[in-house]
C-alpha cells in the first residue's frame, strides 16, 4: 500500500514586485525564484536588524531595571503619584494661596508641584496619600517650605476636618517593598492614563 504524498498549496510570491503564485520545492519557501530572493534580501536584512535592535533595548531595559536601587524605585513611583496629583487637581488653584495658573503656566506646566501636606521625611507612611498630596504652586511647595499653616486651612475646606485629623493622627510605621512599590507605579500610571482619557 502506497501513501499518496499531500502537494504543497500554491503561495504568493513574497517579492512585492513579482507577486505570481508558485508550488513551493521545499518548506519554508517564500520566494518563487532566486533572482525574488535576492529582491527580498535587503527588506528582510532590514526587519532582522530592527528586531534585533528591539531584542538589544529589551535587554538593556531589563539589565537597567535589576540595577535599580529601592531609592530609585522609590523616586519613579512618587514620580507617578506626583502626575497623578497635578492632572487631578489641574482644575483647582494652589492648596495653599489660591494662584490660579495663567496661560504661560497651562503650556509649560513648570510651576505646579505636588506638595505633601505631611513631608516624607515626617512622615513616611504617608508619602503616597492622595489625601496627603495636592496641587501646590511652586513658591508655596518650595520657597515657602510648603506654606504649612494656609496649607491646613485650605486642605480642611477641600477634604474635611475629620480626613485631616486623621492625615494629623498616628500612623503605622510603612517599609514599601520593592513589589509593593511597583505596583504603586504601574496603578497611578494607569490611574493618570484614565484621567487623561476622561479629558481628551
Amino acid at each position: 500500500m502506497t501513501i499518496e504524498r499531500k502537494q504543497p498549496k500554491p503561495k504568493t510570491c513574497r517579492n512585492a514586485a513579482c507577486s505570481i503564485k508558485f508550488v513551493p520545492q521545499r518548506l519554508g519557501q517564500a520566494v518563487c525564484s532566486p533572482a525574488c530572493a535576492l529582491a527580498t534580501k535587503e527588506v528582510n536584512q532590514e526587519k532582522a536588524l530592527k528586531s534585533l535592535a528591539q531584542a538589544g533595548r529589551r535587554e538593556i531595559k531589563v539589565r537597567k531595571e535589576k540595577l535599580k536601587s529601592r531609592a530609585d524605585h522609590l523616586r519613579e513611583a512618587q514620580a507617578a503619584v506626583n502626575e497623578f496629583i497635578r492632572l487631578r487637581d489641574a482644575h483647582l488653584p494652589c492648596i495653599s494661596c489660591d494662584s490660579q495658573p495663567n496661560d504661560h503656566d497651562l503650556m509649560t506646566g513648570s510651576r505646579w508641584d505636588a506638595g505633601h501636606y505631611r513631608s516624607v521625611g515626617s512622615c513616611p507612611e504617608l508619602r503616597f496619600e492622595p489625601l496627603n498630596i495636592h496641587r501646590q504652586c511652586v513658591r508655596c511647595n518650595r520657597n515657602l517650605s510648603g506654606n504649612a499653616v494656609e496649607y491646613r486651612i485650605r486642605l480642611e475646606l477641600r477634604i474635611g476636618a475629620d480626613k485631616v485629623d486623621w492625615l494629623e493622627g498616628p500612623h503605622p510605621a510603612r517599609k514599601y517593598t520593592v513589589d509593593e512599590i511597583k505596583a504603586i507605579k504601574a496603578d497611578y500610571r494607569t490611574k493618570t492614563r484614565e484621567l487623561k482619557r476622561a479629558a481628551a
